[in-house]
C-alpha cells in the first residue's frame, strides 16, 4: 500500500492567524502592572467586576432552589436545542417585555452575554469591516472582533455631561464600512444611564445613516433612584436593535453563564438572513447549559423583588460612599455613576509628576497601600481608574482611606507638596458635591 507522505521535514505547527490576532486589552495591560503589594496591608481588589468575589452578595432561596429542581429532572441532562428550550425562551420574552414587543423566536439563549455579544457580532460583520465602540467602555468588543478581522473605531463619551455620548464624534466615525455600533447602557465602565432624550438622538444618527445597533444592556435593572432605564428597543421606530442581557449581574450568578440575544426588527429590516445566520452560529457550541435552562423559568418569575431591591440600595449606597470619601483625595475627580456597579475616578496627573502615567500611579498605590484599581488605559482612556462598588462596606471605607492618604503624600512631590496655589488649583478640579444625601438616606 502506497503512503502519501507530506513535503515537510520538520515538525511545523503554527497557530491561526484568528488566534494570534485575538487579545484581552485589559489582560494585556493588567498583566503588564509591577504590582506587588504592601504585605503589612491587607491587600483590597477594587478591580473585579465579579459581584460574588467577596461572598457579601448572594443570590436568593428561590434562584438556588430552581437549579436544585432542575437537577432531579431527568430532562436537564441531555442537549438542549442549539438556539435554547422554548420555555426558557418563552420566559426570557415574557421577562423582557419592556423591551417591546418579545416573541420567544427572537430570543436566542447563549453562554453568557458575552457569548452574545459574540455571536450579534460575528453575524452582522465581516472582515475588513467595522464596528463603532465607546471609550471608555468595556474592551470585551475589541476581543471578539479584531480575532475576525473586525476593526473596532472608537466614539467619544464626553466625562462632564455624565459620560453623554458625543454625538459629533459619533456619526463622524460611521462610513461606508461600518456593520453596527455598540451602546452600552447601562455603562461599564462608567456607570451612566442615559435618559430617553440622548438614546433618541443615537438612534437618530443610527437611522440616518442605516447602522444597526447592538445594545449591551446586561445591567438594565441597575439603575440609581432619581434616574430611569430606557430600553433602546422600545423606541426605535426603524433602527434594528441586538440586545444582549443575561442573568449574570442581575441574579449574581456570573459563573453560570447564561445570557440571551433579542432580536428587534419591527421593519423586517435584518430579514431571514441574519436570523438564519443568528441560527447558524448558535449550533456551534449546542446552546448554554441545559441545567440551568431548565431553571430559567422559575429563576425570572419566583425571584421576589425585595432581592433586587436590597442589591441595588446596597450598591447605590456604596457608590454615595465612595464618591464622597474619594472628593477628599487631592489630585482625584470621581464622577458619581447613575447605575452598574462601577464608578470612573479622574486622577489629576499634573498634580502626581513623579508618575508619567495613571497605571505607575496605581502600581505605586498596590505597592504603599494594597489597593488594587484598573487603569483607565484596560477602557481606552488614560488618566482615570475605574472602582468596583460590590465590595463589602468596610473595605470600600479602608480602601478608601488609603487612596485619600496616597494623593496627600504624592501629590506636588517635591518641596511645595501643599502650597496655597495647589490648594487652589486642587480644589477648583474637584466637582464634588458634597450636599448628597448621606448613605444611610438611600
Amino acid at each position: 500500500m502506497s503512503r502519501r507522505i507530506r513535503s515537510c521535514q520538520e515538525w511545523e505547527v503554527r497557530a491561526s492567524a484568528f488566534a494570534l490576532k485575538t487579545t484581552n486589552p485589559i489582560r494585556k495591560i493588567v498583566e503588564n502592572l509591577q504590582v506587588e503589594p504592601n504585605p503589612e496591608k491587607e491587600f483590597i481588589a477594587l478591580s473585579i467586576g465579579d459581584p460574588t468575589t467577596f461572598g457579601n452578595l448572594n443570590p436568593p432561596e428561590q434562584v438556588l432552589q430552581a437549579v436544585r429542581d432542575s437537577i432531579e429532572s431527568h430532562t436537564s441532562r441531555g442537549y438542549g436545542p442549539s438556539k435554547g428550550h422554548n420555555e426558557a425562551r418563552a420566559a426570557v420574552a415574557k421577562y423582557s417585555a419592556h423591551q417591546g414587543e418579545v416573541d420567544p423566536d427572537d430570543v436566542i439563549l447563549t453562554s453568557g452575554a458575552s457569548h452574545a455579544i459574540e455571536m450579534a457580532i460575528t453575524a452582522i460583520a465581516d472582515s475588513g469591516q467595522n464596528i463603532l465602540v465607546p471609550r471608555p467602555g468595556f474592551m470585551i468588543y475589541q476581543t471578539l472582533a479584531e480575532g475576525l478581522g473586525i476593526k473596532i473605531k472608537f466614539y467619544s463619551l464626553l466625562p462632564n455631561e455624565q459620560w453623554k455620548v458625543d454625538l459629533d464624534d459619533l456619526e463622524s466615525q460611521i462610513d461606508d464600512d461600518t456593520a453596527a455600533m455598540i451602546v452600552i447602557n447601562p455603562s461599564n465602565p462608567c456607570g451612566s444611564v442615559y435618559d430617553k432624550e440622548h438614546l433618541i438622538e443615537i438612534l437618530d444618527i443610527a437611522s440616518r445613516n442605516r447602522v444597526p445597533i447592538i445594545a449591551d444592556e446586561i445591567y438594565e435593572h441597575f439603575v440609581f433612584s432619581g434616574h430611569k432605564f430606557t430600553p433602546i428597543s422600545a423606541i426605535s421606530e426603524d433602527v434594528p436593535v441586538l440586545t444582549c442581557s443575561g442573568l449574570t449581574k442581575r441574579f449574581l450568578v456570573p459563573g453560570w453563564r447564561m445570557g440571551w440575544l433579542i432580536i428587534h426588527d419591527r421593519n423586517n429590516i435584518l430579514g431571514k438572513e441574519l436570523r438564519g445566520a443568528l441560527g447558524n452560529i448558535s449550533t456551534r457550541i449546542l446552546g448554554p447549559s441545559t441545567l440551568i435552562q431548565r431553571a430559567l423559568p422559575s429563576i425570572l418569575e419566583y425571584t421576589p423583588q425585595s432581592f433586587f431591591d436590597d442589591v441595588l440600595l446596597f450598591i447605590e449606597n456604596q457608590a454615595k460612599l465612595a464618591y464622597k470619601e474619594l472628593c477628599m483625595a487631592p489630585g482625584l475627580r470621581p464622577i458619581m455613576p447613575q447605575g452598574a456597579m462601577y464608578m470612573m475616578i479622574e486622577i489629576k496627573m499634573q498634580f502626581f509628576p513623579e508618575y508619567k502615567n495613571e497605571c505607575q500611579f496605581l502600581e505605586h498605590l498596590v505597592a504603599e497601600q494594597s489597593v488594587f484599581c484598573l487603569p483607565g488605559q484596560c477602557f481606552k482612556y488614560p488618566n482615570y481608574l475605574r472602582i468596583v462598588l460590590t465590595v463589602p462596606e468596610d473595605k470600600l471605607q479602608e480602601a478608601c482611606r488609603r487612596i485619600i492618604i496616597f494623593c496627600k503624600e504624592h501629590i506636588v512631590h517635591g518641596e511645595k507638596r501643599l502650597d496655597n496655589k495647589i490648594n487652589e488649583e486642587s480644589n477648583n478640579i474637584q466637582i464634588c458635591d458634597r450636599s448628597l444625601p448621606q448613605v444611610s438616606d438611600v
